[in-house]
C-alpha cells in the first residue's frame, strides 16, 4: 500500500468530497475514487457510503482514517528527521590528506572553523597518496590534501600552497655548517630517499637528474618520519620540505640548508570530485585553508586573515588562494 493513499483518505474524510479531495492532492477525481476502491478491497470492508450528499465514512471507514491520519502524520514526522539527519550528515566535512601536510597546524585549522560553524564537524584522515586520492573518487572524502596533484576527468586540482625543499642532515654532518649548498656539493653523498612509489621521490630523482646530481641512496622510507630519524643518527643527507623541519631544527637535532642559485618546492594541491558539487561547509573549509597568513607564528587563527578569491570553479565553491607561499609545521607521520 503507497503511503500517499493514507492521505488521501484521510483528505477524503476531513473534506467529504471526492473532487476537494483531488483538487488537494493534484489528482483527478477517478484517482480518488480508485484510491477507496483498493483500499475497500484490500480490508475487504465498506470505507464510504456514497449515497449520501456531502458523502459520509462508515464506521469501519472512520476508523480507519484516523488511523490513516495518525500513520501518515507519524510518517511525515520520520521524514522529517531523516531530512534533518541527512543535513547534518552532508553539513559536516570529511578530509583525507596525506601524512605530511602537518597534523599539528589542522588541528588548529579544524579548531577555528569549528569554532565558526559549531554545528558542523570536520573531520581528518592521514593516509597514503593512492589511498587519498581512493577516498575523495568513492565519495568518502569531500576533498583531499595531497603533493603533486594529478587532475583526472572525475577530479579537479586546486593548487594550495608550496614549500621550499631544503637539505636536511645531522648537525655532526660534514654539510651542517654550510649556510647554503650547490647542487655540485651533493654529488656522490649517501642520501635517505623515499620509496619509489611516492611523487615527492619521482619529483627529486627528477631534479637531480637535470641537475647532473647522483646521490647515493642508502636508505628508503614511504615517511618522513623514518627519514628524519635516519638523518638525526648521521646516515646521510636528504632534501625535504621545510615546514616538516621546523620542529627539529627548534630543537637541534636536525639543521635545514638552502639550496643556492636552485629554487625547489614541493607543490601541495587540493583535489575534489567535479561532480557531485562540494557542500557549503566543505567549500567554508576550503576557504579558511587558503587562508594560511592566519597561522602564522603569533597570529591569532580566530581573528586574523583575509579571504582571498581567485576564480569560481566547478561544483560552486570558490577558488581562493593566499598571497605569497607558506607552510605548515608539524606532522604526525610521513611524506608524500
Amino acid at each position: 500500500m503507497r503511503i500517499l493513499y493514507l492521505k488521501i483518505f484521510a483528505d477524503l474524510g476531513r473534506y467529504r468530497s471526492f473532487s476537494r479531495t483531488a483538487q488537494a492532492n493534484n489528482i483527478s477525481q477517478a484517482a480518488v475514487s480508485q484510491v477507496v476502491g483498493q483500499l475497500e478491497k484490500r480490508l475487504g470492508v465498506l470505507l464510504v457510503n456514497r449515497s449520501t450528499r456531502p458523502l459520509q465514512l462508515t464506521g469501519p471507514g472512520k476508523t480507519f482514517r484516523e488511523g490513516c491520519r495518525s500513520l501518515f502524520q507519524q510518517y511525515q514526522r520520520l521524514e522529517a528527521a531523516i531530512g534533518a539527519s541527512r543535513a547534518r550528515i552532508s553539513s559536516n566535512v570529511q578530509v583525507a590528506a596525506i601524512y605530511s601536510v602537518g597534523l599539528r597546524d589542522m588541528s588548529r585549522y579544524v579548531e577555528c572553523f569549528q569554532e565558526q560553524n559549531p554545528a558542523v564537524k570536520v573531520q581528518i584522515e592521514y593516509l597514503h597518496p593512492a589511498a587519498v586520492y581512493e577516498k575523495v573518487l568513492e565519495g568518502k572524502a569531500d576533498f583531499g590534501l595531497v603533493s603533486y596533484a594529478r587532475r583526472t576527468r572525475s577530479l579537479a586540482v586546486l593548487p594550495w600552497r608550496e614549500e621550499e625543499m631544503l637539505l636536511a642532515c645531522s648537525p655532526s654532518h660534514k654539510l651542517a655548517q654550510q649556510r647554503s649548498i650547490k647542487l655540485a656539493q651533493l654529488d656522490g653523498e649517501r642520501y635517505i630517499g623515499f620509496t619509489r612509489e611516492l611523487p615527492i621521490r619521482q619529483r627529486i630523482d627528477r631534479f637531480l637528474r637535470q641537475h647532473g646530481v647522483t646521490v647515493d641512496i642508502i636508505l628508503e622510507f614511504d615517511n618522513i618520519e623514518c627519514v628524519k630519524k635516519a638523518l638525526e643518527i648521521g646516515s646521510g643527507v636528504a632534501l625535504l620540505p621545510e615546514p616538516m623541519l621546523r620542529r627539529e631544527v627548534e630543537s637541534g637535532t636536525l639543521v635545514a640548508i638552502p639550496l643556492s642559485g636552485r629554487r625547489f618546492v614541493r607543490p601541495l594541491s587540493i583535489i575534489y570530485r567535479r561532480n557531485p558539487k562540494l557542500s557549503p561547509s566543505a567549500t567554508r573549509f576550503i576557504a579558511l585553508i587558503c587562508q594560511p597568513e592566519s597561522f602564522r607564528p603569533g597570529a591569532d587563527p580566530a581573528r586574523g586573515g583575509r579571504l582571498h578569491t581567485a576564480h569560481s570553479v566547478p561544483g560552486g565553491a570558490q577558488k581562493l588562494r593566499s598571497t605569497g607561499a607558506s607552510s605548515m609545521s608539524r606532522t604526525k607521520r610521513g611524506a608524500q
